[in-house]
């Protein structure tokens, strides 16, 4: 039988470090159920079972199945807010449509890429009840921001006319989730880069 260690270790481990890696396997049975099978078939215990956990532990990490899914779709934005930083930080003073094009690819990439992940961002958080569509708005409330902030530096460069973008902003990010949305629900997929040069043209559209 295996002894606790000093400090409170159990098999050289601290109780943190077992707690966070119990969280990690959650999250990735819930990424793949939910990416997979789907959220409505995905019960607790079925999430339990693939990440062998047992449901007692589960609920030391998470309230319910929503809290899951929200995590799971908060560390997928997450990253892909993280992959768009990135991206732009080495495209600084270029054309503002070639940092368009490289915050898409970016985003595409992160979001898309694991398909899992395209059926969490795009499908399955959608329309699941009142608490978790607060968050979903919320979450697109956000990149909404984030796209008022780069087109602003197109204004201050004299790249496209100063206006109020909120609405161009709203109808973008409706076109790249709805697109994406569709891509993702399709067998016979077009390439991603075919996605992200539609969104680029739509981008052209909304801000000449």
């Amino acid at each position: 039988m295996t002894q606790p260690g000093p400090r409170g270790r159990y098999a050289g481990r601290t109780a943190t470090e077992r707690r966070a890696e119990r969280r990690d396997r959650l999250m990735a049975a819930g990424l793949e159920l939910f990416g997979t099978a789907g959220y409505a078939t995905s019960t607790v215990g079925r999430v339990c079972r693939v990440a062998n956990l047992s449901t007692r532990q589960y609920y030391e990490e998470f309230a319910g199945r929503e809290a899951l899914l929200i995590a799971v779709y908060d560390q997928v934005n997450s990253e892909a807010t993280a992959a768009v930083a990135d991206a732009l930080a080495g495209v600084g003073g270029q054309p503002l449509a070639t940092r368009i094009r490289v915050a898409l690819t970016a985003y595409a990439l992160s979001t898309a890429t694991d398909l899992r992940r395209a059926r969490v961002a795009y499908v399955e958080i959608i329309g699941v009840n009142p608490v978790v569509e607060a968050h979903r708005m919320a979450t697109r409330a956000r990149w909404a921001g984030l796209i008022r902030e780069l087109l602003r530096t197109g204004v201050t460069a004299g790249e496209i006319p100063g206006r109020d973008y909120r609405l161009a902003a709203s109808a973008y990010i409706g076109a790249v989730n709805g697109l994406l949305q569709d891509w993702c629900a399709t067998e016979d997929r077009a390439p991603l880069a075919d996605v992200v040069d539609e969104l680029a043209r739509i981008s052209a559209a909304l801000t000449g």
